[in-house]
């Protein structure tokens, strides 16, 4: 097993190098600025008109009202059908000051949505044999036996396995915060400067007593999956994002999804701009560079939530990732049938699913993802549709605006009869093909 870890370690190393050196001569290198990098994905030229057929028109009126009622300035909507694309269209504001509207292009933060990334990245290392569900993650034995990650104070955390960290049984509660929020007593605690780094943080959590025995009960952890994100980098010896890349987004086509940034200078070319429907107080800032902010802008560190919380997608590029995950036989899966039964089963508790938040038990599976500003739903049906929402607005309801948009949604896609043949994710870019709209 190690010696096959270090043969296919030493491999990835050399993909990413030429990868790297491809990238570059293309012009999408690492030597540009992260908000410099220009979309090459399908849904760069997606247009909100393409997205028409019989019975769209309700589907947008439904939306429009829906927007209105809960005073969201901008949204975007995904749906897939039998692993085609069929619907993709923006409503409201991308940027309001601007003017400028919601396109199928437009990328929003996605939260939580994030951790279905990191979880289905950890089951394909597993099918690649470079872990184990059940290795162990902590102490000498440990995937992250650092040297740094070897002072802990509870001899419980030799115990946690990467399955532990993935359905939220690790033994972390959140009832005295979410060290993932908390960045200002982190580094008093652990006498640093701002901003404090994943490794800091982690530092910080092994100091303290677990919450209670790993495996014993389900309490859910953005920490546990930004653990996943730093196994991920070890085991492979690539950067986190950089592997989801060329292992899982890249493979699939998906070339405009990436790990977000907190103030707005900071974001990418085609990414919304974030607001609140309500006025509420501003907060200290995560860093050092600033004082009191918007939480929409600087109260949480986006880029050190990466593998929890940090990806910006648009709808149509996340759901060509759910279509390789949906178990249906319309299109490939990336992943073996058995790591997506895992994935979808609910455990012990009825709430153990890996990267997926819930499920009615009849193939319905669903995440939910939420940060100040933004809101993301995606829904995995039985018969064969999935869709996602999200928003660039928080709204009265906060978190519960998910039950509002998955009432919405199943309601107006029941009434649709029939669906387009036509397939969006077939829109190639014009550097490659010649424009012709899909609905003709």
């Amino acid at each position: 097993m190690k010696t096959k870890f270090i043969v296919v370690q030493g491999l990835l190393v050399l993909v990413f190098f030429f990868w790297e050196i491809g990238l570059i001569i293309s012009g999408r290198g690492t030597s540009y600025s992260e908000k410099d990098k220009i979309s090459t994905g399908f849904t760069t030229n997606l247009r909100n008109q393409y997205s028409s057929f019989e019975g769209s028109e309700k589907l947008d009126e439904t939306i429009l009202a829906f927007q209105k009622k809960w005073g969201i300035k901008g949204m975007s909507i995904a749906i897939t059908k039998d692993g085609r694309l069929v619907y993709a269209k923006g409503f409201g504001y991308a940027n309001e000051e601007a003017g400028q509207k919601v396109e199928p292009g437009h990328l929003f933060r996605i939260a939580s949505v994030s951790k279905l990334i990191t979880a289905m990245t950890i089951m394909h290392l597993s099918e690649e044999g470079m872990l184990d569900l059940d290795d162990h993650v902590f102490g000498p034995d440990g995937i992250l036996n650092d040297p740094r990650y070897l002072d802990y104070t509870d001899s419980r955390i030799e115990q946690i396995t990467i399955r532990q960290l993935l359905t939220h049984i690790a033994g972390w509660s959140r009832r005295s915060g979410d060290p993932m929020f908390t960045p200002h007593a982190i580094a008093r605690k652990m006498n640093t400067d701002l901003p404090v780094d994943c490794e800091t943080i982690i530092r910080y959590t092994l100091g303290k007593k677990l919450n209670y025995t790993p495996g014993t009960r389900y309490s859910y952890s953005n920490l546990g999956y930004v653990i996943l994100g730093e196994v991920i980098e070890k085991v492979t010896g690539i950067g986190y994002e950089d592997y989801v890349n060329i292992a899982i987004l890249n493979p699939l086509g998906i070339y405009d999804m990436h790990l977000g940034n907190s103030y707005p200078e900071e974001k990418a070319v085609n990414e919304v701009i974030y607001y609140e429907a309500f006025k509420s107080a501003k907060v200290l800032a995560y860093d050092s560079h600033r004082d009191w902010v918007p939480k929409t802008y600087g109260g949480s560190d986006i880029k050190s939530l990466g593998a929890a919380g940090g990806w910006v997608a648009s709808p149509a590029e996340l759901l060509k990732l759910v279509a390789a995950i949906d178990g249906f036989d319309t299109k490939p899966d990336i992943l073996q049938p058995e790591s997506i039964r895992m994935m979808t089963s609910r455990g012990r508790t009825g709430r153990e699913m890996i990267g997926w938040k819930g499920s009615d038990g009849n193939g319905t599976w669903w995440r939910t993802g939420t940060l100040t500003g933004t809101s993301a739903l995606v829904v995995r049906q039985s018969n064969g549709i999935s869709w996602m929402v999200v928003t660039n607005t928080t709204t009265t309801r906060k978190s519960r605006i998910h039950s509002e948009t998955s009432r919405m949604m199943f309601r107006v896609i029941a009434g649709i009869d029939s669906w387009p043949a036509y397939d969006l994710f077939e829109y190639q870019p014009s550097r490659f093909f010649s424009h012709v709209n899909p609905a003709d």
